[in-house]
């Protein structure tokens, strides 16, 4: 079965992080398309008025019943904010080294959670308190380790400032979410999500659908082709 693939990028990022997944995800005969989450991208939204619920509704907003709705790293919460809320909106989810939710808790509760902590001193929070970034110098390393040098010139260009507000919301999730079928693909070279703590969130999928990349936080941009396989693979048992 063929496959509609709605791409959501993670912090900082936006639908440009998507561009060599989706020739890579038509080559199987799937439509592909990539959005920008609320003041990412082209959005124009300002930082001070993002909010988990309207990164939700963009999310809403671009899917159809079906559409499998992709998300990556912090995009895994806006994706299952979607589920929770119109989980006739989807035909399922994929998370990719993502958070996915504990009912209850925010991102930025579920990151303290994890055993190991990365980021910490590679983002900078701005004045006003509403926002981070990532040191640029800081970039390679935590996100593109294993990407071509040009990859990480593009990116550099792009990144951009993440509202923290959306992140520090709580999400609850019941009956609804539990219900959509579920798809992960953890990275086990990451070095902005600890591939350990994935494997825990992971359990949100069945067994067959839940695969492994050897890469970096980055697979859509490292190895293309391979993610887009295993995308293919999960959208054939959904």
């Amino acid at each position: 079965m063929l496959a509609d693939f709605l791409l959501v990028h993670g912090s900082c990022h936006g639908a440009w992080c998507w561009r060599d997944m989706i020739p890579e995800l038509t080559t199987f005969g799937h439509t592909a398309r990539a959005i920008d989450l609320p003041s990412h991208g082209s959005d124009p939204t300002l930082v001070r008025d993002v909010t988990l619920a309207s990164c939700r509704d963009v999310v809403l907003k671009a899917s159809t019943p079906q559409t499998i709705i992709v998300g990556h790293s912090w995009g895994g919460y806006p994706v299952s904010a979607a589920a929770e809320t119109t989980p006739d909106a989807m035909r399922g989810l994929i998370y990719i080294s993502a958070y996915v939710p504990q009912s209850g808790l925010s991102m930025v509760e579920m990151r303290k959670r994890a055993p190991r902590q990365l980021i910490g001193d590679a983002v900078e929070k701005s004045a006003d308190g509403l926002s981070y970034s990532v040191l640029p110098e800081r970039v390679h390393d935590l996100f593109y380790h294993d990407c071509p040098r040009d990859v990480v010139n593009y990116a550099l260009g792009r990144l951009c400032p993440q509202a923290i507000a959306p992140q520090n919301t709580p999400l609850d999730t019941g009956e609804n979410f539990a219900r959509i079928p579920k798809g992960y693909i953890r990275t086990t070279d990451d070095r902005t999500v600890p591939t350990e703590y994935q494997a825990e969130m992971a359990r949100c999928a069945a067994p067959e659908m839940s695969l492994t990349i050897d890469s970096s936080h980055s697979p859509f941009f490292s190895h293309p082709e391979h993610l887009a396989g295993l995308m293919h693979q999960i959208s054939q048992r959904m």
